[in-house]
């Protein structure tokens, strides 16, 4: 670098040679630093010195941390991230206005001096010691840059940030060391291009683009005079000087700015005395950082965002380092989430459940062979007031859900059933499944110890109509539960287990499923997201793939950009095609003439789901999917308190809610806006030729003939003349004790009981 300054006289390594040659170090280090005593002016002379020459030769400047902004799939932009506000650019995109102002007010001898202003210190010493306290500073814009350097990278540790603050001769010899330094690498342009990206201007903005942006919604490069001048005296005091809270104030100190500017010829004296007639015209934005400001309802999907950020050893090896990272910022972080999907959602919640309702829903939207995440949303808002909330109800607890997740009633069936599929068992699979029975004991497990019946709980089905023998299509259509506790008991525990852990199903705490039959009455809570990745297993014909929320990331470090690596979804076959093929289908039925009628997609889209409504109706869930898209809804109380009998939901009164009836109508709508002009495919379905059913003839002179029962909201098989109604063959015991409560999980239909040999109404809930 040249020996000669722009500004002419000595370089700042002769300024720094000639200061500590005279001593005149310690009159720099004390003009900030009211002096007790003339006489300590010499020992604290003679320890900053020795202090000076042990300092490291570099300032480490660590890159200023930015603002981060996160995208949607489409680059619409969601929401803005940042621990600083600050948008960093380049000197030429800062108005000259401001540039002058700054210097003026701060430093009007910069392009004079070196890193230290002797006359200024000796100025600075003058005055304190009249005044017999700190009248006066001395340091130059080149100090105050290093000063904010300690500061930022003290981070938001308030402790490290007061030390970097600290009025103590310690600091401010380091302060003096690296501005010398400073001084000599970069020059006077690129200093002042520094100190105007790193300043704080108040209102929680940092640099002068934010500072700008928040006061006058306009760029730095376009403040007028008048609005730069208000700018740079903010700096010295930003709570004082505030435009926003004390106009008063803010409007003489700028008057002062305005009027140092024409004092040192920046401007002629009668443009300052105009500019001081200016009223502040101060058009404010608002900060808006952070997940709670996001747009198109996706606060809780951007937290989610930023957890994966924190938790994914991609970006870190410690949560310490990830974490330093995100702070850092400067990120442009692209997501999955699909604009049309989200509004589909979104509008699909505001329809059928309101926020003030006393219970929420929650719906998640996932891509079949990616793991993409389209759609996220929720009736609570992120928030801290009434009817908001900081949990999303879509995922796990380790990203922000429910402690435990929420239990899934019947669409933990199917599960069970591609289980069966996978061990063997036939899709026209046959059980007695009567109304009621003790669970059986013992049944197989993983761990070769057997479950057993120790206290004789019971389950039963929602109506007493519902006593087979049923084959699995028509269970699976009515949700009957006594033959998929059959199913579990002849399979055994362990292959469930083995297919759910396949789905990556656990339980909201992120705990494996316990190996007990009555998960597959959908016992355990479990998360929306967790739920429509499983289903997309179906959808993808057995691949599973892990949830995505990113798409890429960019990150800007001084001025220049570099991709980070990402999380990728990790795909694998859960089932064989065979297995997804028939559970697409028995799930087709479901939607065809089963309990989940309500929900079907029309325009001959394909489609297929599952019903599920839980012990004393706290949960109800629609989960279902075309080869294209699946997605979960989730409707009750987040606290679990709430029965879902005689409610209103978004306006519509509900004697009783089943996972038919108000999850439904949310999925579709959801699912039919986010599939709007976009071609969902088909299943390859699997013919399942079922011979008749032959209904055991119960006691007494029951009619088993053809007729058919009054069908008005499902079917089941019915045959109610006997004198005896005895259920079927079943060799279980007698039962003696009622299921423990959350272990039952009711029919999703409804309807009238059939008369005969037919086809009856269920009346359960759907």
């Amino acid at each position: 670098m040249p020996n000669k300054r722009s500004g002419g006289g000595l370089s700042t390594t002769q300024q720094a040679a000639k200061f500590l040659g005279v001593s005149v170090l310690a009159g720099a280090v004390m003009a900030g630093i009211a002096l007790p005593a003339a006489g300590a002016l010499g020992l604290a002379a003679k320890g900053s010195v020795e202090g000076f020459d042990e300092i490291p030769a570099n300032l480490k400047r660590p890159p200023l941390s930015q603002r981060t902004t996160i995208l949607d799939a489409k680059g619409g932009q969601l929401a803005t991230v940042y621990s600083r506000d600050r948008t960093v650019v380049e000197l030429k995109d800062i108005s000259p206005y401001l540039q002058k102002a700054i210097v003026a007010i701060e430093d009007s001898r910069f392009y004079e001096h070196g890193a230290v202003d002797l006359k200024g210190v000796l100025r600075a010493l003058n005055k304190n010691a009249q005044s017999g306290g700190v009248a006066e500073g001395a340091s130059t814009l080149t100090q105050q840059l290093v000063k904010n350097v300690f500061v930022e990278e003290a981070g938001d540790d308030p402790t490290k940030v007061a030390q970097a603050q600290q009025q103590t001769i310690g600091r401010k010899v380091k302060e003096l060391k690296y501005a010398i330094q400073v001084e000599e690498e970069l020059g006077k342009k690129k200093i002042l291009e520094n100190y105007l990206n790193i300043t704080y201007f108040g209102q929680q903005a940092y640099g002068a683009e934010a500072g700008s942006r928040r006061y006058f919604s306009k760029s730095a490069k376009d403040l007028t005079l008048p609005q730069a001048a208000l700018l740079a005296g903010v700096v010295q005091q930003p709570t004082r000087f505030d435009p926003v809270n004390d106009p008063a104030e803010a409007i003489k100190r700028r008057n002062t700015v305005l009027q140092r500017m024409a004092e040192v010829g920046d401007i002629p004296q009668q443009e300052a005395d105009a500019a001081k007639e200016a009223p502040l015209g101060l058009k404010v934005s608002k900060p808006k950082n952070g997940c709670i400001a996001a747009v198109k309802g996706a606060s809780f999907f951007c937290k989610y965002v930023e957890r994966e950020f924190l938790a994914s050893p991609v970006f870190g090896k410690t949560r310490e380092d990830r974490t330093k990272i995100w702070n850092q910022g400067g990120l442009t972080i692209r997501t999955t989430l699909d604009p049309q999907s989200q509004a589909s959602v979104q509008a699909s919640i505001k329809e059928h459940v309101y926020k003030s309702d006393k219970v929420a829903t929650a719906v998640t939207l996932v891509e079949p062979g990616t793991g993409k995440i389209l759609g996220m949303g929720q009736s609570k808002p992120y928030g801290y007031g009434r009817n908001e909330t900081e949990i999303n109800y879509s995922v796990g607890n380790d990203r922000g859900g429910s402690n435990f997740g929420f239990p899934t009633g019947s669409t933990f069936k199917p599960f069970v059933a591609a289980a069966a599929l996978e061990e063997g068992r036939p899709a026209i699979q046959e059980y007695s499944a009567p109304y009621e029975m003790e669970y059986p004991s013992p049944v197989q497990t993983c761990s070769g110890n057997p479950w057993t019946n120790q206290e004789k709980a019971k389950v039963e089905n929602e109506s007493e109509s519902e006593k087979g023998p049923y084959r699995l299509r028509k269970a699976m259509e009515l949700s009957v539960n006594t033959y998929f506790v059959q199913m579990i008991s002849d399979i055994g525990l362990c292959p469930v287990v083995k297919m759910t852990d396949a789905l990556h199903v656990r339980q909201g705490n992120g705990d494996k499923l316990p190996e007990v039959p009555a998960i597959a009455l959908g016992s355990k809570g479990i998360s929306p997201l967790t739920m429509a990745s499983a289903y997309a297993a179906f959808a993808s014909r057995g691949m599973y793939c892990t949830p995505i929320a990113i798409e890429s990331i960019t990150q800007k470090i001084n001025g220049r950009q570099k991709s980070l690596e990402v999380p990728k979804s990790t795909c694998s076959r859960a089932m064989s095609e065979k297995t997804a093929d028939t559970v697409n289908t028995l799930l087709q039925g479901v939607v065809d003439s089963g309990t989940g009628k309500e929900a079907g997609l029309t325009d001959g889209r394909a489609n297929a789901g599952k019903t599920g409504t839980t012990d004393e109706r706290k949960n109800a869930w629609f989960v279902g999917y075309t080869p294209t898209l699946s997605g979960a809804v989730w409707v009750g109380s987040a606290m679990q308190n709430v029965k879902m009998t005689n409610i209103t939901i978004g306006g519509v009164w509900n004697e009783l809610v089943f996972g038919g009836k108000v999850p439904g109508p949310i999925w579709k709508d959801a699912m039919t806006g986010a599939l709007e002009g976009k071609d969902s495919g088909q299943f390859n379905l699997v013919p399942i030729i079922e011979p008749p059913v032959q209904k055991p003839r119960e006691n007494g002179d029951g009619d088993n003939g053809d007729d058919r029962g009054n069908n008005n909201g499902g079917a089941t098989d019915g045959n109610n003349n006997g004198a005896n109604n005895n259920g079927g063959n079943t060799t279980f015991p007698t039962p003696s004790f009622s299921i423990p409560e959350g272990f039952i999980q009711g029919n999703d239909n409804g309807g009238n009981n059939g008369n005969g040999n037919g086809d009856g109404g269920n009346g359960g809930f759907p």
